[in-house]
């Protein structure tokens, strides 16, 4: 099961009608080769907190007592300036806590680096203590965790969608190698997450790139902190899009056939 918010969910890695993939799917259907019978669900939701992914999604999955769960939660939190880091990283020690009692494999995620982003680099110290908070609760825990800070990928812009918060097809396809590859599972070679490209990235012109991040507030920036003012998040209404346990061979076959 993977649990989470919309890096769990897919964003902004979709399918031709629309839906979305991402990381957890991608390495679901890897696994899914391996194992026949091989059972799986999503319950993340774009937007979620740490109140709701450590809520009611690890209530479900604790019904459901799958034997992995991946976990990327907190980020919602980590960017209102007004979240206690501490009181945050306790609620998500509570909530691995229990999904080990429970006898499940757990594999955290750690926040990214958003130093090469602007306007966004200002939350970089936020983000980093809390990657650290999470570093030591998987220590403490005996948990794995995927450290996506250290993964220098993502600090190349090829593995970012237009929005700047999410990840891409490229991007979510090397955080599914990396993931399989600490399960012992990989996927391919070791480049597939540590250097997916042939050459290094290129920074356009210094007026280009402030020319786009003009133009990226406008579109994304101001929409979202408008947002945050009305106290609404993009997932209000949405619904976890695989809510239950289903053996994914079956699962992937009736994509197969939704039209466009």
């Amino acid at each position: 099961m993977a649990i989470g918010d919309s890096i769990t969910e897919g964003l902004d890695d979709p399918h031709p009608d629309g839906s979305y993939r991402g990381f957890a799917d991608r390495l679901a259907e890897h696994l899914s080769t391996r194992a026949p019978g091989f059972r799986y669900a999503n319950l993340a939701v774009r937007g979620r907190r740490m109140q709701h992914i450590f809520g009611e999604q690890l209530e479900q999955t604790l019904e459901f007592a799958p034997d992995l769960v991946t976990v990327h939660a907190g980020g919602n939190d980590v960017l209102r300036p007004n979240t206690d880091l501490d009181q945050l990283a306790l609620q998500y020690d509570r909530g691995v806590r229990r999904l080990r009692e429970a006898g499940i494999r757990v594999v955290m995620l750690s926040g990214h680096d958003t130093g090469w982003v602007p306007v966004l680099r200002v939350y970089r110290g936020r983000i980093a203590v809390f990657s650290m908070h999470l570093r030591a609760i998987a220590e403490r825990n005996g948990v794995d965790i995927v450290d996506l800070w250290a993964l220098d990928a993502l600090n190349d812009p090829r593995a970012w969608s237009v929005d700047r918060l999410h990840l891409n097809a490229a991007g979510h396809r090397i955080v599914a190698a990396r993931v399989a590859e600490l399960l012992g599972h990989p996927i391919g070679p070791r480049d597939l997450w540590a250097r997916p490209w042939p050459t290094p990235h290129v920074p356009r012109p210094r007026i280009l790139r402030r020319r786009e991040t003009r133009r990226w507030a406008v579109r994304f920036l101001v929409p979202w902190l408008g947002r945050r003012l009305m106290g609404r998040s993009s997932g209000d209404g949405l619904l976890p899009k695989r809510p239950e346990l289903t053996e994914l061979a079956a699962l992937l076959e009736g994509e197969r056939r939704r039209p466009g």
